[in-house]
């Protein structure tokens, strides 16, 4: 089949790369299915999803269900008839959906899998320390990020390296990746091979972050929390207390040795630096965020803030 129907299955900006080298190398998109517009702001204006946005800029059939197990939205996805369907960053598939076209359903996860299956691949990969991640083209099946793998492609993590800019070189790797699967999986070329088993000591997960995933424990060593911080910057951003008020840390620099200061008590000279203790040295404050503030570099932040 030289130009199966596609529908494609996304949400956020990271999908969006996907969506349109697919579009531009000439694919026929039968659908884009992307998630309901949700209030936003003050005025709560309805807010359209980048996969969205991108979809009406380019004249595409736009499918926005609230449910995936809908009987009405089974039957349109049925009349739609597509011989493939594509998932970038979208929510769990019911097996009705996934298993529905005959050359299956395509998977793009930010990770080498069978490592960092879950929700926040990127995050927890530089939170633990990796050197090098990478992405994954795969066929959907029952359990999530389980099936059998088609292409991998991996990149290396730089040591200073923040989540926003792994972010980025993931989504546009993971683009090209996912382009080649299509065209190999049309020409034949393309074999499926089963995730290796893992023993559970070694799999390193990645679930979704939440609040206490980010509050800062300056008891651990300068690298874990420095890895951390990069790990959630520039969203959701790890945090701590300053003043008993809430402090988003962004960008650090590491200063090993042997701190006098309990960990989580802070240096300052008032005007150049702003450094915390932590179990083998010191984490100098690069760009930070207090509470009702806006986010700015240690300098214009400790000269507006009064240390008493």
């Amino acid at each position: 089949m030289d130009n199966p129907r596609i529908i494609f299955m996304g949400t956020p900006e990271f999908a969006v790369p996907s969506l349109e080298k697919i579009f531009n190398a000439g694919y026929e998109i039968a659908a884009v299915i992307t998630a309901p517009d949700k209030p936003f702001g003050r005025g709560l204006k309805l807010n359209e999803s980048a996969v969205k946005k991108f979809a009406l800029s380019k004249g595409l059939k736009i499918l926005q269900p609230e449910r995936l197990k809908a009987p009405e939205f089974i039957e349109e996805l049925k009349g739609l008839k597509a011989d493939l369907q594509i998932v970038v960053a979208f929510r769990m598939l019911p097996e009705i959906v996934w298993n529905m076209p005959p050359m299956g359903t395509i998977n793009l996860h930010a990770s080498l899998l069978p490592q960092y299956r879950g929700a926040a691949p990127i995050n927890w990969a530089i939170i633990n320390g990796e050197k090098e991640t990478g992405v994954t083209t795969f066929k959907l099946q029952h359990e999530i990020d389980t099936g059998n793998i088609l292409l991998q492609e991996k990149i290396p993590i730089k040591p200073d390296e923040t989540a926003g800019e792994l972010h980025d070189e993931v989504m546009e790797a993971g683009a090209g990746l996912l382009l080649q699967t299509i065209d190999e999986l049309i020409k034949g070329s393309l074999k499926e091979t089963p995730q290796p088993p893992q023993q559970k000591n070694i799999l390193h997960h990645a679930p979704k972050i939440f609040t206490e995933t980010c509050e800062i424990n300056w008891e651990k060593n300068v690298d874990d929390v420095y890895n951390l911080i990069r790990g959630l910057s520039p969203y959701p951003a790890a945090f701590t207390f300053l003043k008993e008020k809430k402090l988003k840390v962004f960008k650090t620099e590491k200063e090993t040795g042997n701190p006098q200061e309990k960990p989580g008590e802070f240096i300052t000279d008032g005007k150049t630096f702003l450094k915390f203790a932590c179990a083998n040295g010191y984490l100098y404050t690069k760009e930070l965020q207090l509470e009702g503030k806006k986010k700015m570099n240690v300098k214009d932040f400790l000269r507006g803030w009064r240390n008493n």
